[in-house]
């Protein structure tokens, strides 16, 4: 929550909280671990299109660092989703179409399991996202993105078995 707390006060625009700050803590959660097992960051994003130079992404990412004392100083990783097509494909060797809205990034995630958002509203409600919904996660089952053909998906599976070896991985 404090996370979500002071994302919520940096007002950047259409951002989420995702990835493995949010699966991990519910798969912690249905499996009895401490809440922080397996957590390595927080996944923090948002969407600016105005401006998809690195300089702008780099001056948020100080930006939000200065919000956070440590450990979560560290531990918090922006990424502008509005650029990610510009350097996807060098890093993972796949393709990666344009987005246009944090949401998408999503569907593109390597399981639905994995494909979870949420952000805290100005009214405290937290709002939820989840493209391919939250079966998945809930019976603890691992399968590939079924919109998205990855070369991930074997290698991820595999971490997160050594995690949490009570997933089902299918597929």
């Amino acid at each position: 929550m404090h996370v979500l707390t002071v994302a919520r006060a940096l007002d950047l625009p259409d951002w989420l909280i995702f990835s493995g700050a949010v699966y991990q803590r519910v798969l912690n959660q249905l499996t009895g671990r401490d809440p922080d097992y397996g957590i390595k960051d927080y996944d923090l994003g948002y969407f600016d299109a105005a401006d998809l130079s690195y300089e702008a992404e780099d001056a948020v990412i100080r930006r939000v660092a200065e919000a956070f004392e440590p450990p979560l100083r560290e531990m918090v990783e922006v990424r502008n989703q509005a650029r990610v097509h510009l350097w996807f494909e060098g890093k993972f060797g796949e393709p990666y179409a344009p987005l246009e809205r944090s949401a998408d990034a999503l569907g593109r995630f390597v399981s639905p399991l994995f494909a979870v958002g949420v952000r805290l509203e100005a009214d405290d409600r937290l709002t939820i996202l989840a493209p391919f919904g939250l079966e998945d996660l809930f019976a603890m089952r691992l399968r590939p993105n079924p919109t998205r053909v990855t070369n991930g998906f074997a290698r991820t599976a595999a971490s997160a078995r050594a995690r949490w070896p009570e997933i089902e991985v299918a597929g």
